[in-house]
């Protein structure tokens, strides 16, 4: 995730709100960093993204790779 702006116009971008009015985007063409586990990542303080913003960053990896339903 990322809150650069100029993002706003990536096709590959899933934009949301955070939960302090914060706009972020969910950068579905990089899924290399939905490995939180190999990177020792730890949980955003601010938890998690809306159901609604989930199901469309997934739909849009889905475009690049078949992640099923």
């Amino acid at each position: 995730m990322t809150t650069a702006s100029y993002n706003e116009t990536n096709p590959f971008a899933v934009k949301f709100t955070g939960p302090r009015g914060v706009v972020s985007f969910i950068l579905t063409h990089q899924p290399k960093s939905f490995d939180w586990r190999a990177r020792n990542a730890k949980p955003h303080p601010l938890k998690r993204v809306s159901e609604e913003s989930y199901a469309r960053a997934c739909e849009s990896l889905n475009q690049i790779v078949d992640i099923g339903s």
